[in-house]
């Protein structure tokens, strides 16, 4: 990579203790989203990951700097996949000491052979691994690797990533302190906060993928986007299935950016598509195992009969979201509807990106009772609080727009933190005891 400039990633702090105690890290994410470019990183220059002021942190003693140097494989390329196919203990005896295997899941016979030379030697950082499928969701895969390996999630890029832009790698790593912990601390302050409303479209329109934005019009990244959706047919979703009806999935991607932060109806999709409930559900699975579908679970207590327990079907990125419904700013800002759909999902993956990088963990969820009381987005933070987000196309902010929040609230109990509606203005306010009024930029812009 030489002297290439790179967005800061905020898993590299994450990355570089995983390296330092498990035999086996897994970079799992979406094609396109930077994991080769972080193995590449490591291969090229190990001090930019394992201990230099990026990390904010020294080597780790059970990985040095002068330790470390991997070889890097891809099993993208044609040769190298077919040497690790047709004999997967052979190819991986014969490694080097410490080895980047790219796209792994096009060789899943691997993980077994991974296993075994792990029980030989079992060593820090040995093999970093970087998939574009959850292939942890493969029985095979999850019990072979059990209590072996570290998983790290990597997706596109965040809008606080892109905001610091392309730094030098011996730049100061971005940190994870922002949003999260004003939420959940309450000490947002009542003041102004400046943001220009007429780039939000922009941000939504041009996503999270690096390749992606580095394009300067709208027909270059809806071609991107086209060229994206096909690649990830033609090996990823036939590497996990065999299916025969490969051509519909573009048209079940339309469908699904028509439905983008709706309540997902798996029979209503199978009935337009003329298939089963059983095959549009396998579908889906396979949509969400490469990363172009997220469902956001719902929020319930299980003695709660009067919630809603159907999960929200969010598009993986907002950029591809708007490239499947040919949406420029001018056909956004003028169907507020639909751009109250897309906002949502942009803000949902925001804050799934940014939680990713934190060490404790949030689980994410949506809420919605049989009286049509809502919340967005929320957030379970290490198992005991809840704190909930509102998502509103508007410059201004009611009084009404808490009633969910406030539903949430009563339903939560001591549990129930913070509540906060993300709108288009510029002015933070408490509008009543942990309810806050909150620029969508403060994501971002804090």
């Amino acid at each position: 990579m030489g002297n290439q400039k790179l967005y800061p990633r905020g898993q590299l702090k994450q990355l570089k203790v995983a390296l330092s105690e498990a035999p086996v890290v897994f970079i799992q994410g979406p094609r396109q989203c930077g994991k080769t470019t972080i193995a590449m990183m490591i291969q090229e220059n190990p001090n930019a990951v394992v201990g230099t002021e990026i990390l904010n942190g020294p080597v780790p003693d059970k990985l040095s700097a002068n330790e470390v140097d991997y070889q890097y494989y891809t099993m993208d390329d044609e040769l190298t996949r077919t040497a690790a196919s047709n004999d997967p203990s052979g190819f991986i005896c014969n490694l080097p000491e410490r080895v980047i295997l790219d796209e792994i899941q096009r060789v899943p016979d691997l993980f077994l052979e991974i296993k075994a030379e792990v029980d030989r030697r079992r060593e820090a950082g040995r093999f970093l691994l970087t998939g574009s499928s959850q292939a942890m969701s493969s029985p095979k895969v999850s019990e072979s690797l059990a209590g072996r390996m570290a998983l790290t999630r990597l997706h596109p890029l965040s809008q606080l990533e892109i905001k610091h832009g392309r730094v030098n790698m011996n730049s100061q790593l971005i940190t994870a302190e922002g949003f999260f912990e004003l939420l959940l601390d309450r000490k947002f302050e009542t003041a102004q906060h400046p943001f220009d409303e007429s780039s939000l479209p922009d941000r939504i329109l041009k996503g999270g993928f690096p390749e992606a934005l580095k394009l300067s019009t709208p027909r270059s990244r809806n071609r991107w986007y086209r060229d994206y959706i096909d690649l990830i047919c033609q090996r990823d979703i036939l590497d996990l299935s065999r299916i025969q009806m490969i051509d519909v999935i573009p048209d079940i991607l339309l469908a699904a950016a028509e439905q983008n932060a709706g309540l997902l109806n798996v029979q209503r999709f199978a009935q337009s598509f003329g298939v089963s409930w059983p095959a549009m559900r396998d579908y889906f699975t396979l949509l969400k195992q490469v990363y172009l579908l997220e469902m956001l679970r719902p929020w319930h207590k299980v003695q709660m009969k009067r919630l809603v327990k159907t999960p929200k079907l969010h598009m993986g990125d907002s950029g591809l979201a708007c490239s499947l419904l040919s949406l420029n700013s001018s056909a956004l800002e003028s169907d507020r509807i639909l751009y109250g759909r897309v906002l949502e999902n942009f803000v949902y993956l925001e804050l799934i990106r940014q939680a990713s990088w934190r060490d404790a963990r949030i689980l994410f969820y949506h809420f919605r009772d049989k009286d049509k009381k809502e919340v967005d987005i929320v957030m379970e933070v290490g198992g005991r609080h809840i704190a909930g987000v509102e998502v509103k196309a508007s410059r201004t902010v009611r009084r009404s727009d808490f009633s969910g929040l406030r539903r949430l609230q009563a339903i939560s109990g001591e549990r129930f933190i913070a509540g906060a509606v993300l709108y288009c203005g510029d002015m933070c306010i408490a509008f009543e005891e942990n309810m806050f009024a909150l620029p969508i930029s403060v994501l971002w812009d804090l």
